[in-house]
């Protein structure tokens, strides 16, 4: 049994099981719980206490590697959101606090973990009651026939209510032109952005060029999003870091020739004018072959120390890219 599902209602428990998070046994525990928790007077399951806290969330924002002109829009956006609650308490004019956003930038660039961060940030503001992620894509939003993308798109809104919708690759939405069924998800969300104005975040993401194309193709869209985030590839330093990060997360070191080595696959050529450098899930996909490799290496061997368990070495490394 989970113990780490944070719920409110009963609906949000009926919601779990539908999208499968949560078994009927599971949820009839919960229900359980829930109606031990309303008849508790010391127990609520969004007390402060069991909140991150801002500060620990910016040092998570803080612990990621790179984005340095991100974190700075971030920590510009909490202040902003702090600012505005403090006039809104002396009586003084306040802005709205419209807070969709546009993501630019190639996978693997730290759009999705920065996401769930802000949702973490509007939850402690209490600029949401939950701050969830919902990450959806074009299936999870266009039918395929008339009125079907129009109920899925308000589906996936509905699970996102109290919390942020981040859309990716969202410009496939307009991929097909008018005839497409996805102009009728872009319209169904335009219309949510006002009935839910104060009820959800949304945010789309993609890369930099296919989004700028998809804020043209509807003119309309552009002024709903007053924030607009630029994710820049890693530079090969930053890699290697998340790349000792993940070993080191793992309980594996690389050695003196394996770092080389590793460094130089990033260089290589086999990643040049790819939209694979500068990627995260690039790094990730090559320690997890690197890892796999030692361990085929070590089983041969009658004996191996602790040490050998932890090192990855040269050979481990070495063309693990053309696997």
């Amino acid at each position: 049994m989970r113990i780490n599902i944070n719920f409110n209602e009963p609906n949000d428990i009926y919601n779990l099981i539908e999208e499968g998070e949560i078994t009927p046994s599971e949820a009839i525990t919960l229900l359980m719980q829930f109606e031990n928790k309303k008849n508790s007077i010391s127990v609520h399951p969004y007390e402060k206490s069991q909140s991150k806290g801002i500060e620990e969330i910016m040092e998570e924002l803080d612990s990621l590697i790179g984005l340095k002109k991100v974190k700075i829009l971030v920590k510009e956006i909490q202040a902003f959101i702090e600012i505005q609650k403090r006039r809104k308490q002396e009586g003084l004019n306040n802005e709205p606090l419209v807070m969709h956003m546009i993501f630019k930038g190639n996978p693997g660039t730290g759009k999705t973990t920065v996401a769930r961060i802000l949702g973490n940030i509007f939850k402690e503001l209490e600029l949401l009651p939950k701050g969830h992620l919902v990450e959806v894509e074009r299936a999870d939003l266009v039918g395929e026939y008339i009125g079907h993308t129009a109920q899925k798109t308000r589906e996936q809104i509905r699970k996102a209510l109290g919390g942020i919708l981040f859309i990716d690759e969202a410009y496939s939405l307009a991929r097909g032109g008018e005839k497409d069924f996805g102009k009728e998800a872009i319209d169904t969300l335009v219309k949510a952005m006002e009935d839910h104005k104060e009820d959800f975040v949304l945010i789309l993401a993609g890369y930099e060029k296919e989004m700028e194309f998809f804020l043209r193709s509807n003119p309309g869209l552009r002024s709903r999003f007053p924030i607009h985030i630029d994710f820049p590839d890693y530079t090969i330093d930053e890699l290697m870091e998340i790349a000792k990060l993940m070993l080191c997360k793992r309980q594996y070191t690389l050695s003196d020739k394996a770092e080389e080595e590793l460094r130089k696959i990033l260089i290589g050529n086999n990643y040049k004018n790819q939209d694979k450098l500068g990627n995260a899930r690039l790094v990730r996909n090559l320690i997890e072959k690197a890892i796999r490799r030692q361990a085929v290496r070590l089983v041969k061997l009658k004996k191996v120390t602790r040490e050998d368990l932890m090192l990855i070495t040269e050979d481990d490394i070495k063309g693990v890219e053309d696997e």
